[in-house]
């Protein structure tokens, strides 16, 4: 792990350590947690994988924030490029225009018009820059959905023409018995072809969704803080790779999940 991604990570975590100091009136809301997932047939990288991820979320004065770091662990059988584990993060932050100028940006199911931004980074060829507008959407029934729209600029060997991806984010809450299903997650639509970038950038498609069951409800501790559930992960052209016969890189897998909040 460079030096580089390393201050990168801890800029994050210090980032969202100091948040929480800051006056109420600067943050809605904060949110903390840790995930642990295991799971396998896995494509491109080794099958087996165990992940474990540290996310910060929050709603502030003029938009919010949300930020994940991966440790993933390639269980038996190491990475090619990277070794036996390898960390990967996003950090996407959104300004609000409604929040920002005052005015009201409500028309028929949008709520809010946002610029959106998101910066993936990690170790290896992973580096990438994501613009684009967002809407905050009021659907019946979902806790929250985003709609973000993004020009994508890659770095490194992937760099080539600038190429749009549509990523949906969502939390739905489905009551059961004395506690509740939690759904949420996101789908990464990248919607175009790059044949600029070294080797072909291919659109793909990432539907990740995670089902979990509030189980510190269900406990009579504190609710919305420990969760069991799965990981479903659906990856079409896998990091942009075309999927062939003899490579196939179309993933397509679930993993079990516990999840803390605090």
């Amino acid at each position: 792990m460079t030096r580089t991604f390393t201050r990168l990570i801890m800029a994050g975590i210090l980032l969202a350590g100091a948040q929480a100091v800051q006056a109420d009136d600067l943050f809605q809301w904060q949110s903390y947690s840790l995930t642990y997932l295991n799971g396998q047939n896995f494509k491109v990288n080794p099958p087996n994988q165990q992940t474990v991820t540290f996310e910060y979320a929050d709603s502030w004065k003029y938009g919010d924030n949300f930020l994940f770091v991966d440790n993933i662990f390639y269980n038996g059988k190491p990475d090619s490029n990277v070794g036996g584990n390898t960390l990967y993060g996003e950090y996407s932050p959104r300004l609000s225009l409604a929040k920002m100028t005052g005015h009201d940006f409500a028309f028929g199911p949008i709520k809010d018009v946002l610029l959106a931004g998101t910066y993936e980074f990690g170790e290896g060829d992973v580096e990438s820059w994501l613009i684009g507008p967002g809407f905050d959407l009021k659907i019946p029934g979902f806790d929250y959905f985003q709609l973000n729209f993004y020009d994508r600029h890659a770095r490194g060997s992937r760099a080539g023409n600038n190429i749009w991806q549509i990523t949906p984010v969502w939390s739905y809450t489905i009551p059961v018995g004395n506690s509740d299903i939690l759904i949420d997650g996101y789908i990464d639509w990248v919607v175009q072809n790059d044949s600029n970038a070294q080797g072909d950038y291919h659109r793909n498609i990432h539907v990740n969704p995670q089902v979990k069951y509030d189980l510190g409800k269900a406990l009579h501790m504190t609710p919305q803080k420990l969760y069991v559930g799965f990981e479903y992960d659906y990856w079409k052209n896998k990091y942009g790779i075309e999927s062939t016969s003899d490579f196939d890189t179309n993933q397509n897998t679930a993993s079990l999940l516990v999840k803390v909040f605090w």
